[in-house]
């Protein structure tokens, strides 16, 4: 006769330890022993399943697929009779203890008593005979009464069912292959999740899973996982775990110390016979990627977890250590943990609760929670927080003189022309200063744009906020083109519609390269978030203006444009040093100086400096403050260097000099 039953074991919640293990579950029952029997253990498909025969008592439970090929068989006492027995469950170490009248058997506990399959003969006759008083109880539950029988089984649910090795690494190849895949882009906040999800997949099947030994590592590829048996004492001893050392990577290997006051946590929640923690070591930060593209070091991302156990506010923290090459100087390494967001199936990396310690070739991260943690690589500007301050406050006001400046001269440039070329000079003059007063006006705005509501008024105002960027390099171009007519061709050379032709160069060209930017792509233009790393309270925040959001984009077009108009224009400028050093007019040095001061504002010889950013030291705060006062300033200069002009070419004190001045400065007549 049989009885099945579904059972379905409560999840072991505790971790801890007590001097009393209370069992998952119990079977009891009656045997009338009528004649010398022994207790067979061996590999059966469920749970737990009791057969009882004349000859033995046969229990059995999944075993780990190298110990299929053996069983297990213990002696019972000799003497005929009833005897009581109990058979106990302990789920968390995995232990099926048989109490059998006064003797206690520990089933599967001794290897002596493991039998090769093969080695005695298993097709001894066998007469079922049933158990009488029989009874159960699970952990949580009521005792319950069973009819008599001789077999009794006892399967699990779907996902209490035992897990083996195999199945943990034929998860791992899965999660491997899934990450090796290219998101797409429209979909890929949704595919790190699910990603995501299948992480915390694997690390159920971790929690479960059947080992032989204390420790187990698992993968060969991108995930690999590690599981940690510990067993509980009386006093609770930290725990100390080191990676195998990776080569060629940024990151060499890492080691964790566990604090004895983690186990002390546990124990306060549940009884339980044993610790079990989880690390894992994730070589891709596919699944960890946030709103602003966040960099990892090595793109290490390791996980650290207590199954069944939620870990926070530690009084000790826990300790990993990064192993890794010398930082460059310009990037400093932040401890950071993943901070999910459940409600829009995504995360953030965050640094609340960790504090980093850095050294050479090594970075501490001591945080008092568990989770999973990486090392954020920030950029780490070389100055001091007030130099940023007076930096951004001068750009601010520059940009505000220069704009009103700017309208100023456009005016009186309208007003005064004489000569024809004089005209076309300064009408050149005219459209440069009106790029500028409208890269001035749109910087300015910027900001106040990309905290607005609108996404498609902050797209629009980075597209203007270029096209004002690059018409301004033009007309710098064409400034440089307009000097070497000047000097190098006939002075009274005359082109048809000459004026109208710069024209369609200078705001022609930028307006192309804008809408085909945005025609590639609408994303190109939209809010743009500059990390800025504070050191007081070691959080990462952004500054945030609608610009290119594309930093390819910006090294291609803007740096790759400038770099021509400023070889060009430097060539420009060589040819005017060379005239004024042939004419080599005595008293007027003066004006030679101011017209080539003037002149570098023109061809925008100062935007140079910004290839000086990428030094370090004074040498680099020494530029940063030059190339903004003179770049933030540019349409003041330009009118202080106009009038500056036209008082020098009142005083002039011969017409010649006064003929050499107007060739070496077109605009100051």
């Amino acid at each position: 006769m049989k009885v099945f039953l579904l059972l379905l074991l409560s999840p072991f919640q505790g971790v801890g330890a007590s001097s009393h293990w209370e069992e998952d579950f119990c079977f009891c029952g009656d045997r009338n022993q009528t004649q010398s029997s022994s207790i067979i253990y061996e590999h059966g498909p469920a749970t737990i399943s009791i057969e009882n025969t004349a000859q033995a008592l046969i229990i059995k439970r999944p075993f780990l697929p190298n110990r299929r090929n053996s069983y297990y068989k213990y002696s019972l006492p000799p003497a005929l009779g009833r005897y009581r027995f109990c058979v106990y469950w302990f789920k968390a170490n995995r232990t099926l203890r048989l109490v059998y009248g006064k003797q206690s058997f520990v089933l599967g506990g001794d290897p002596s008593s493991s039998i090769a399959r093969g080695k005695e003969s298993q097709k001894t006759e066998r007469t079922n005979t049933s158990i009488f008083n029989v009874s159960y109880i699970s952990k949580g539950g009521k005792n319950t009464s069973l009819d008599s029988a001789s077999e009794y089984f006892f399967p699990a649910s779907p996902e209490r069912m035992p897990v083996w090795e195999q199945d943990v690494e034929e998860q791992l190849t899965a999660l491997d292959s899934l990450i090796a895949q290219p998101p797409a882009p429209a979909t890929r906040a949704m595919e790190q999740w699910m990603l995501r999800r299948k992480l915390g997949e694997l690390e159920k099947t971790l929690a479960r899973v059947e080992l032989e030994g204390q420790n187990q590592t698992f993968g060969k590829a991108t995930v690999h996982a590690t599981v940690l048996r510990v067993q509980p004492t009386q006093a609770p001893r930290h725990l100390a775990f080191a990676s195998q050392r990776e080569e060629g990577g940024e990151v060499h290997g890492f080691m964790v110390d566990l604090p004895s006051s983690l186990f002390m946590v546990a124990k306060k929640r549940e009884e339980v016979v044993e610790h079990r923690v989880l690390l894992m070591d994730i070589n891709s930060q596919t699944m960890f990627q946030d709103e602003n593209s966040s960099h990892v070091l090595g793109d290490k991302v390791v996980g650290i977890s207590l199954v069944d156990t939620v870990v926070a506010n530690l009084s000790d923290p826990v300790v990993l250590t990064f192993f890794h090459d010398q930082l460059p100087r310009n990037v400093t390494s932040l401890c950071v943990f993943w901070q999910e967001d459940t409600t829009a199936s995504s995360g953030s990396w965050d640094s609340y609760g960790c504090t980093t310690v850095m050294g050479d070739s090594q970075t501490d991260c001591r945080c008092n929670h568990l989770t999973y943690f990486a090392v954020l690589m920030v950029s780490s500007p070389e100055i001091a927080y007030i130099h940023r301050d007076c930096l951004s406050i001068i750009t601010y006001i520059g940009c505000l003189i220069s704009a009103l400046a700017s309208i100023c001269t456009i005016f009186f440039l309208y007003f005064r022309s004489k000569q024809r070329d004089q005209i076309t000079s300064m009408h050149i003059h005219m459209n440069l200063l009106g790029a500028i007063f409208l890269l001035d006006v749109t910087f300015l705005i910027s900001e106040h744009l990309a905290s607005s509501s609108s996404e498609a008024v902050c797209r629009a105002g980075g597209l203007f906020l270029h096209f004002s960027l690059l018409s301004c390099l033009t007309w710098m171009g064409i400034e440089g083109y307009n000097l070497y007519r000047l000097v190098i061709e006939v002075f009274n050379a005359y082109h048809d519609h000459f004026l109208l032709k710069l024209c369609l160069v200078g705001w022609g060209l930028p307006f192309f390269c804008v809408t085909l930017i945005f025609l590639a792509s609408w994303t190109n233009y939209g809010p743009f978030s500059i990390p800025v790393y504070e050191s007081v309270g070691g959080k990462s925040t952004n500054a945030t203006i609608c610009w290119i959001t594309s930093p390819l984009i910006h090294n291609i077009v803007n740096l790759g444009f400038f770099s021509l108009v400023f070889l060009f224009n430097s060539v420009m400028l060589g040819a005017m040093v060379r005239e004024i050093i042939r004419q080599n007019k005595k008293g007027h040095k003066l004006k030679h100086v101011l017209a080539l001061f003037g002149l570098s504002i023109l061809l925008g010889i100062p935007w140079a400096l910004v290839f000086f950013s990428f030094t370090s030291g004074v040498f680099r705060l020494v530029s940063l403050y030059i190339f903004t006062i003179i770049n933030s300033l540019q349409g003041f200069l330009i009118f202080l260097w106009y009038w500056t002009m036209v008082l020098q070419a009142r005083k002039s004190p011969d017409s010649q000099s006064s003929s050499d001045s107007i060739k070496l400065q077109p605009n100051s007549s």
